[in-house]
């Protein structure tokens, strides 16, 4: 049995380099399966990336109405929607929405 150890030492190793670089391509920090991972968290990121820079666009352009110059239009309708205020006469009808 030694004897035949010794001459399949070769075959022996090298099934074993083969199947360690194997299980280290596949799992692992660096593996296959959390490159996609990684990959996906990516896609994740950016698109949250884009939601928040079209959120500061909003909030700029907003600030920018809310400046010197004031819009009086605007001023008007945030303070119809906070305070849910009317002019004399005006019926104001409030729809929630209940989902079930």
């Amino acid at each position: 049995m030694l004897n035949n150890l010794k001459k399949n030492y070769f075959l022996l190793i090298s099934t074993f380099l083969i199947l360690y670089f194997f299980f280290n391509l596949m799992s692992g920090e660096r593996g296959l399966i959390s490159y996609f991972e990684k990959k996906k968290i990516f896609v994740d990121l950016k698109n949250k990336e884009s939601e928040l820079i079209k959120k500061i666009e909003l909030l700029s352009i907003q600030n920018s109405l809310l400046s010197d110059n004031l819009d009086l239009d605007y001023i008007e309708t945030l303070i119809r929607e906070r305070f849910m205020f009317g002019k004399k006469n005006e019926k104001i009808y409030i729809i929630k929405n209940h989902e079930d």
